[in-house]
């Protein structure tokens, strides 16, 4: 309560226009000052968000826990793991983030059909935060508009430990036309509930960052679920009237 009454006191200090820039961004501008250093509030502000950044990359991504027993059995989501086994190794080895256990790509072949158009898949990234706050809004739609263009869906799982290059694997494993990857951004000091959505045309093991498209800043204060799912969709329909993706094709 203190940091939000002296935010408001600094507010009324300021003309109208800083006002009116500031309540455009989430970015701390024209903030003030308290002789060379920030106002308190500014900075009570700062070491929260900082705070909040870092247990989202540490978290851990419980399926119950992130969207409740009741999202997990409607969508029949299952977890798989890549090749990083730990979170610290995961956060230092990002190569192992990027291909499937032997145990994971045993169970995402035989519980996934091949060759649908849509594959979506789910990957922790660097804030579980984002997946457990955009996913539940977010799935439904692109599902749903999926469906309205009569597309064939591949069956749903998240994957633990995940980097966007495991997308090439998907597309080896799955072969479909189109996969989605929807991931935790890296958190910064305006919100740690940022999500990324990967789009990739038949991807393969050959493909690099210049063969996918991404659509990002998916959350509250960003791009908002209905209009993310749109792009994302769009973008896909793009892909397969165009049968290609990435630096190739502007969305």
């Amino acid at each position: 309560m203190a940091n939000e009454r002296d935010a408001a006191l600094a507010a009324q200090d300021l003309p109208e226009i800083v006002r009116k820039i500031r309540a455009r961004t989430p970015a701390r501008l024209l903030v003030g000052r308290a002789g060379a250093a920030y106002r308190t509030s500014t900075q009570l502000d700062l070491r929260e968000a900082h705070a909040a950044a870092r247990d989202a990359v540490r978290a851990a991504l419980d399926l119950e826990e992130a969207f409740g027993s009741a999202f997990v059995q409607q969508w029949k989501l299952f977890g798989v793991c890549s090749k990083a086994r730990l979170k610290d190794e995961y956060l230092l080895r990002p190569d192992l983030g990027r291909h499937f256990d032997d145990e994971s790509r045993a169970e995402i072949k035989s519980r996934c059909s091949r060759e649908n158009d849509l594959q979506i898949a789910i990957g922790d990234g660097l804030s579980v935060p984002a997946v457990s706050a955009q996913i539940p809004a977010l799935l439904p739609l692109l599902v749903e508009g999926a469906t309205e263009r009569r597309w064939k869906i591949g069956q749903l799982f998240a994957i633990h430990h995940c980097r966007v290059g495991i997308l090439n694997e998907i597309g080896e494993l799955l072969n479909p036309r189109v996969v989605v990857l929807l991931i935790g951004e890296r958190p910064g000091l305006a919100t740690a509930e940022s999500l990324s959505a990967y789009v990739a045309y038949q991807p393969s093991l050959s493909h690099t960052d210049a063969n996918r498209n991404i659509i990002s800043n998916i959350h509250a204060r960003g791009l908002r679920a209905e209009e993310a799912a749109a792009r994302i969709l769009n973008l896909a329909a793009r892909m397969m009237s165009a049968g290609t993706s990435g630096c190739l094709l502007n969305e």
